[in-house]
């Protein structure tokens, strides 16, 4: 899932893993904030990487959202709780959490609704060197997976792709802590380990340095999707038009940004966002591409368009928080959650 603490170098996986977490914090439900007369908004993201949020930069460079007679700010502040606070307490109209933090907002009675599925495919990969025999996790039986921490949410993506394959931690594979990015280049390099389990952002740093690597993720296992758009049902009341030129905007902008030609027009949109981050454009460009993989749904669902959420999906995902013991109980109705009575409208 898309990493609260975005997806430049240094800020990898311990904000993906709290997206499979309920948020923790405590905050009332507050009234929407009503759009000034030039709508203007604060759309809320709990990271200031740009080329996370890739779509909303394309779509402000490319002045979509003026055409939608939108004004947006974008703010960036420090993960999925605190977007939903902020949302709750009227200071942003629009924010981006996660899912996780989403279904344990709507347990305490938050009215937030998921209303756009930004990553539709996980932040996470299983991950091996290009010349590698191993095609698929079955292969890596009797060898060393490379993770970057021993406490690192990718620890336990992979741990469930293994188990479901029948096979146990440090009986039939063992996991070896090797760092994000440029360290888990070496121990590639070493043949240390077999795989590396990381999200975009150590692929990115990965290729940047020179590997060519092969995804060996199983698909069912993408369906662990990341941070999308949500709104409170009371500012969605308030506010009818908001999330239809909103995310009117957001297809525009992916659709523009899939073209090859617009690679260069893309990097320096984002770099608008976040000139640090546009300053090394190998890495940069990598990261790009990784991040619209990500973003483009599998081709179970992709002519569902963009933002769509497949309710297995959602259901896989609270399932999961509910057997970590990240929700304390099921959701009544999980479907009050999420909507996608969006996605025609915004993809036509």
């Amino acid at each position: 899932m898309t990493n609260d603490k975005g997806i430049t170098r240094g800020m990898t996986r311990r904000g993906f893993g709290g997206m499979a977490a309920a948020a923790t914090a405590s905050f009332a439900i507050g009234a929407p904030s009503l759009l000034r007369a030039q709508s203007a908004i604060t759309f809320a993201v709990p990271n200031p990487s740009a080329l996370t949020w890739m779509p909303y930069w394309v779509a402000v460079g490319e002045g979509y959202f003026d055409e939608e007679g939108l004004a947006p700010t974008l703010e960036a502040i420090d993960g999925s709780s605190a977007v939903l606070q902020a949302m709750a307490a009227g200071q942003a109209q629009i924010g981006a959490p996660g899912p996780g933090p989403v279904l344990g907002a709507r347990a305490r009675g938050v009215d937030v609704k998921f209303i756009y599925n930004l990553f539709p495919k996980s932040v996470f990969g299983l991950l091996v060197k290009e010349e590698s025999a191993v095609m698929s996790p079955e292969d890596l039986r009797g060898t060393v997976i490379g993770i970057g921490t021993a406490d690192g949410a990718e620890m336990s993506f992979t741990k469930a792709i293994m188990t479901d394959l029948g096979m146990e931690e440090n009986t039939d594979y063992t996991f070896l802590p090797v760092g994000d990015g440029g360290t888990a280049a070496v121990a590639f390099l070493r043949d240390d380990v077999s795989a590396y389990a990381g999200a975009i952002s150590d692929a990115a740093i990965l290729r940047a340095r020179g590997m060519n690597l092969r995804e060996i993720t199983p698909p069912q296992y993408l369906g662990f999707f990341g941070n999308g758009i949500a709104m409170l049902e009371s500012q969605m009341a308030a506010t009818p038009d908001l999330a239809p030129k909103f995310g009117r905007s957001l297809v525009r902008g992916m659709r523009f940004a899939i073209d090859p030609a617009n690679k260069d027009t893309v990097l320096a949109h984002c770099a608008a966002g976040n000139p640090q981050e546009g300053e090394d454009k190998a890495f940069a460009a990598g990261l790009l591409a990784g991040a619209i993989d990500r973003m483009t749904p599998t081709d179970e669902f992709f002519d569902q368009g963009y933002g769509y959420q497949p309710p297995e999906h959602w259901q896989m995902i609270h399932d999961s928080a509910v057997a970590s013991g990240a929700l304390a109980a099921p959701l009544d109705d999980l479907s009050a959650v999420y909507t996608n009575e969006f996605v025609a409208a915004w993809n036509a």
